[in-house]
């Protein structure tokens, strides 16, 4: 079975994902502009195992952006469990030049291809603006997700295999080491007794 990482699905998503998505703003200059980056940490997708998700959020306007709510409606909890974190948070306040992270960790209930869509982010430019500006974060793609068995089976140190084949060839090892010592010792011990017999 193939694993992908998020980075062999193609280059233009790996590239996409480690850019910023420029939110959609009718703002003016002087106003905030927030760009969201949305990046899945793991190298591997696997089935009931950990997924770090960070979202960065970048003030790039010349003014604080205010009332912000990024939310993520592409985990159901049908396909996803949330270990930690939230999927939708509130910030009240981003001065420009600045940014803020926030992570969350799912667990995928299933494996096979899953789509890692966009977040959303919401939020004011201003203390005078009216009107809320809505955008979209960058977009990882689609990921395949391995089942626990064949990725176990493909990295897993294979220990307790390994000591069941050990037991398992010790009689075909142990019994001939056995007899040539049993015979060895034979040996030793007429070749001893007749050198003794010889100097008597």
């Amino acid at each position: 079975m193939r694993f992908l990482t998020l980075g062999a699905i193609s280059l233009v998503t790996f590239l996409w994902t480690l850019t910023f998505t420029v939110v959609l703003s009718t703002s003016e200059d002087t106003g905030a502009r927030l760009l969201v980056s949305k990046h899945i940490h793991n190298k591997y997708l696997v089935e009931g195992k950990d997924i770090l998700v960070e979202y960065t959020i970048y003030n790039v306007g010349n003014s604080a952006a205010l009332k912000i709510q990024l939310s993520d409606p592409s985990f159901p909890e049908e396909t996803y469990e949330i270990v930690r974190g939230l999927l939708s948070v509130h910030v009240d306040r981003l001065a420009p030049s600045t940014n803020i992270s926030h992570s969350i960790v799912i667990r995928p209930k299933t494996p096979g291809y899953l789509n890692f869509s966009s977040a959303e982010v919401r939020y004011f430019t201003s203390d005078t603006a009216k009107e809320e500006q809505v955008g979209f974060s960058s977009e990882p793609g689609q990921g395949e997700v391995a089942s626990f068995r064949d990725f176990d089976r493909k990295f897993s140190p294979h220990f307790l295999d390994w000591v069941a084949f050990a037991i398992m060839t010790l009689p075909s090892l142990g019994i001939p080491f056995l007899l040539w010592f049993k015979s060895k010792s034979k040996y030793t011990a007429f070749s001893f007794t007749k050198q003794n017999s010889k100097k008597n």
